[in-house]
């Protein structure tokens, strides 16, 4: 009797754990980058955009100039998407960290920043 009891309870307690559904990192075939450049044309910042995307809902998203050593944090937006963040201090070809977090996990991609989406991830 004694056994089925702590049966029972461990089975009770393993029925409350639920399992984490990993979030997809940043597709780079879905970011967007806008530049701002200087009066000769260099790139100065940068700002991403990425598009709805329900995994990141309620999430965090942090856009890391691994170049620079600059970022930004900011919230996901109430429709799921991401952007136009605060440009971050950026050249062509810096490698710009993007990454979102949830509650229970983070991912992220590196690419090297170029205007429009990026071709290249981070060597």
């Amino acid at each position: 009797m004694r056994r089925l009891v702590v049966l029972s309870v461990l089975l009770g307690f393993a029925g409350c754990v639920t399992p984490s559904i990993p979030i997809p990192p940043p597709d780079p075939s879905k970011m967007s980058f806008a530049v701002g450049t200087d009066g000769s044309g260099s790139i100065v910042s940068a700002s991403l955009r990425y598009p709805s995307t329900t995994a990141y809902a309620g999430g965090l998203v942090y856009v890391f100039n691994r170049s620079k050593g600059k970022g930004i944090i900011e919230l996901v937006n109430s429709d799921d998407s991401i952007g136009p963040t605060t440009p971050v201090e950026a050249s062509a070809s810096d490698q710009l960290v993007v990454s979102v977090e949830s509650d229970e996990q983070t991912v992220s991609t590196c690419v090297l920043l170029q205007e429009g989406t990026p071709a290249s991830y981070c060597p």
